[in-house]
C-alpha cells in the first residue's frame, strides 16, 4: 500500500483530524505533479507526501489548518512565478491544490441497556456517529451497530468523551446520578439525561450538592430531547437524537415552513427599507 494511504488509515483509526492536499492542476515549470498528495495534521504540519517545496508547502499547510478548523474543503491557486504577489518562488509556473479536511465522526457515549438505548445506538449509527455503549447490563448482541460495548466499567473510568462527543444517560434511574458525576468530569459539552421531570430535578439537586457550578450544569440537558410528545421508545430516541443534531449543526429548532416564512418576511422588510431610502434620496 502507498505509505500515504497507510498513514491516512492509521490516522482514521486513531480518530485524529487531518487534511489531504492534492495537486489537481499544474502549468509551467513546477516540481510537483498532478496527483501529488500530502497529509497535514491538525497543527498544520506536513506528515507525509509532497505538493512542492518552500512557500508552496507552507501555504498548503496553512490552508489545511484552516480547513480542519472550519471543516470545509478549499481550492488554492499557487503562483510560483511571482516573488511579490505569489508564493515567493519564481519557478515559471503554478498549480492548483485541493484541500480536503478529514475529521473523525463524533461519538455518542451511551449508558443504558434498555430499548431506548438500543434504538439510540441504531439511529445514531445511521446518522454517522460512533456509538460507544458503556453499561454493566449491556449485551453486545443487542447493540450490533456499536463501535464498542463496555460491560466491565464499574466506576465509568472508561468514559472519556472528547469535547465534540455526546453523552447520553439512559439508565432508567439506575445509577444515573453516579454516571452523571463521571460525565461532568469529562470534556463533553453535551450530556443528556433521559428521565422524568421529577427525576431530572432530583439528579440536578444532587449535582449541586456535589459542588458542581451552574456553568458546569449548563452542559446537562435534563430532561433532554426535543418536544415531539413521544409515546414509544423509538420516539423518545428520535427526540434525543434530534436535540443532538440541533446542537451539532447549530440549528434553530423551528419548523422549516415557519423558518422560511420568517426569512421571507425579513427580506421583504429589508427590500421595503431599501426602496424607502432610495425614494428619500431621489426626493432630496
Amino acid at each position: 500500500m502507498n505509505p500515504i494511504f497507510s498513514l491516512i488509515e492509521e490516522l482514521q483509526q486513531k480518530r485524529e483530524p487531518f487534511a489531504v492536499a492534492t495537486v489537481v492542476e499544474t502549468y509551467g515549470s513546477v516540481s510537483a505533479k498532478t496527483g501529488s498528495k500530502a497529509v497535514i495534521d491538525s497543527e498544520g504540519r506536513l506528515l507525509a507526501g509532497w505538493v512542492g517545496g518552500g512557500c508552496a508547502e507552507s501555504t498548503a499547510c496553512q490552508e489545511a489548518y484552516d480547513a480542519i478548523i472550519s471543516g470545509k474543503t478549499a481550492i488554492i491557486d499557487l503562483d510560483l512565478d511571482d516573488e511579490v504577489l505569489g508564493t515567493g518562488m519564481p519557478c515559471g509556473g503554478g498549480m492548483r491544490v485541493y484541500i480536503e479536511p478529514v475529521l473523525p465522526s463524533p461519538s455518542i457515549w451511551l449508558m443504558g441497556h434498555g430499548r431506548v438505548a438500543e434504538v439510540i445506538c441504531e439511529m445514531g449509527s445511521i446518522l454517522g456517529y460512533d456509538v460507544v455503549v458503556n453499561d454493566l447490563g449491556a449485551e453486545p448482541e443487542r447493540f450490533p451497530k456499536a463501535q464498542q460495548v463496555i460491560t466491565d466499567d464499574l466506576d465509568y473510568a472508561q468514559l472519556q468523551p472528547k469535547p465534540d462527543d455526546y453523552v447520553v444517560i439512559a439508565t432508567q434511574a439506575k445509577g444515573d446520578h453516579e454516571s452523571m458525576l463521571r460525565a461532568l468530569a469529562s470534556e463533553s459539552q453535551y450530556i443528556a439525561l433521559i428521565a422524568s421531570r421529577k427525576r431530572s430535578r432530583l439528579v440536578m439537586e444532587f449535582l449541586h450538592r456535589e459542588g458542581f457550578s451552574d456553568a458546569d450544569l449548563q452542559r446537562v440537558m435534563a430532561p433532554s430531547g426535543m418536544d415531539l410528545n413521544p409515546r414509544t421508545p423509538e420516539e423518545i430516541a428520535l427526540c434525543i437524537l434530534s436535540e443532538v443534531t440541533l446542537v451539532r449543526r447549530q440549528g434553530s429548532g423551528m419548523r422549516m415552513r415557519e423558518k422560511f416564512a420568517q426569512e421571507e418576511a425579513q427580506k421583504a422588510e429589508r427590500d421595503n427599507l431599501a426602496k424607502f431610502e432610495a425614494n428619500s434620496k431621489e426626493a432630496s
